[in-house]
């Protein structure tokens, strides 16, 4: 049985069909402080693009004449920067906001997609609820996940799948894929969509990656550090010798050290005890721009996490390329605050 988008004729989630308007609508995920820049993109890239009810802070159900599938092919190639995930619509179930749901959701994903899984691949169901449920995301994915395993052949495989079963609970007042309001009013309804991970920008639900908090972490910076290296596939030295600008407490330093690199480590602040006594770490006690100004070393990664304007912080880090081996790499992260419009390039 083929899944079907709502009034829209029927259409297989794992092949690109014909671009037509009867393509599958989508889930748009941003940070909500970046939406407006998020639908921007999807404008940008996309033909007569939709947003038709914001389901949660930063999450839009969309529709453009590519649907879905165009829309995923044209960012695989030349992804958003703001757009942090998109996953089809082909499926809409009504909630009654009770366990129940939980097995008419399990038998609607074997119902219309157990024939669509490509049992030579792993897959995964990944939830979010963005509505005052009983139940939370674990319930549903455990529930339905179990239900299609009983069904396929297709390994499950929850940290890297190949294919996703995207559902997502949201209220509602407009009707299923339209901007007209529901006749019923205020409802709560499951999105349901199945893809590949490649098209949905991020093989995390919702684009959120999720990292396990360790004893030994200093701060939750470390996160976005680890999900940088993995996002753009940086590949370190064994025994390369880093940079970490803006270092206290040292979060990023513990990541650099947990990854075999020696450290100069600079900040007026403290670093934590910890790494203040590691014989790895070297501590410069100074602002970025005097340590500039002093005459650095060479080094394989410059990183950059201060909170300072971006264009200031970008100026800093194009003055200590100078001091960077020709195979080096560097990473910054960009402070925009929550109302940027846009950088201005200058």
């Amino acid at each position: 049985m083929w899944a079907t988008r709502p009034n829209g004729p029927e259409t297989s989630p794992l092949q690109f069909a014909p671009r037509s308007a009867e393509m599958p609508q989508l889930l748009l995920s941003a940070d909500a402080g970046f939406k407006h820049l998020a639908l921007e993109e999807f404008r940008r890239d996309s033909h007569s693009a939709q947003p038709l009810d914001e389901l949660g802070p930063g999450v839009y159900l969309a529709d453009c004449d590519e649907g879905f599938w165009g829309l995923a092919e044209t960012w695989i190639d030349d992804p958003p920067v703001f757009t942090r995930h998109i996953c089809p619509v082909d499926l809409t179930i009504p909630l009654v906001a009770t366990p129940r749901d939980l097995s008419r959701l399990s038998e609607a994903a074997v119902t219309e997609y157990a024939d669509l899984l490509d049992p030579d691949v792993s897959f995964s169901v990944q939830s979010r609820i963005l509505a005052d449920l009983s139940y939370k995301p674990f319930d549903v994915n455990r529930a339905v996940s179990a239900a299609l395993a009983r069904a396929v052949s297709s390994p499950l495989d929850v940290r890297q799948p190949f294919q996703i079963l995207s559902i997502v609970c949201a209220a509602s007042d407009r009707e299923p894929g339209s901007e007209k309001p529901a006749a019923s009013g205020h409802r709560q309804l499951a999105y349901l969509g199945l893809s590949l991970a490649s098209h949905n920008i991020s093989d995390w639900a919702g684009g959120v990656r999720r990292f396990r908090r360790e004893k030994e972490q200093v701060s939750r910076a470390e996160f976005k550090m680890l999900e940088a290296l993995e996002a753009f596939r940086i590949d370190l030295p064994a025994g390369g010798v880093a940079l970490d600008l803006g270092a206290a407490p040292g979060g990023w330093t513990r990541v650099l050290r947990q990854k075999g690199q020696y450290v100069t480590a600079v900040d007026p602040a403290e670093l934590h005890p910890r790494l203040a006594a590691d014989r790895g770490v070297r501590h410069k006690r100074m602002t970025a721009e005097a340590y500039l100004t002093e005459g650095p070393d060479a080094f394989d990664f410059l990183v950059n996490d201060m909170r300072m304007d971006a264009r200031a912080s970008a100026r800093l880090m194009n003055a200590f390329a100078d001091f960077l081996y020709p195979h080096a790499e560097a990473l910054m992260t960009l402070k925009l605050g929550k109302t940027a419009a846009a950088l201005d390039p200058a």
